[in-house]
């Protein structure tokens, strides 16, 4: 599953960035990445649901910890995601056309949209701190070990390592 997180989580960081410039793609381009982002968002948050249900039991135990804040983070993130999908639809140019439904697009959700996407931006920024020994650790794993091992094969290097990264993700539950 770490592995399927990280590709996962690869794809999305890659879409989010070429998505959050619809001058780069066109606005037709940047309505259909962001509504595959947003089913892939979709398929990231059902993959991470225990953790969701855990940390939401807990939230209150304590009065501070990591775990607590990836929360807030994560719940401002779906929030702020939600926002730019919901102000995207209300003024897209491309998607709704297609079906017969014509928008204004000059209207405080245009400004919304625009709000909401820089927020979403700073949210992954800091969701990506948040989870950055993860990150490095997966990267190592997955990555850098298999390139530099002398022929170690990619399974081998996974069975050796498997539990490093676990520890890493499972951290954040224990702080």
């Amino acid at each position: 599953m770490t592995l399927k997180n990280f590709l996962l989580d690869i794809v999305i960081f890659i879409t989010a960035l070429i998505a959050f410039e619809p001058r780069l793609t066109g606005i037709s381009l940047h309505e259909w990445l962001s509504l595959a982002l947003g089913i892939v968002l979709l398929v990231h948050l059902l993959w991470h649901w225990d953790w969701v249900i855990n940390v939401g039991k807990r939230y209150f135990q304590r009065l501070f910890h990591l775990s607590r804040f990836k929360f807030v983070i994560d719940l401002l993130l779906l929030i702020a995601f939600v926002l730019v999908m919901l102000s995207g639809i209300l003024i897209s140019r491309s998607l709704l056309p297609l079906v017969g439904i014509q928008t204004n697009h000059h209207s405080i959700w245009t400004r919304i949209h625009s709000l909401a996407s820089d927020l979403t931006f700073l949210l992954m920024a800091v969701h990506l701190g948040l989870n950055w020994d993860w990150i490095v650790c997966v990267f190592k794993r997955y990555v850098w070990k298999p390139l530099w091992s002398g022929g170690t094969t990619l399974s081998n290097v996974t069975k050796a390592a498997s539990e490093a990264c676990q520890q890493a993700a499972e951290g954040s539950l224990r702080r």
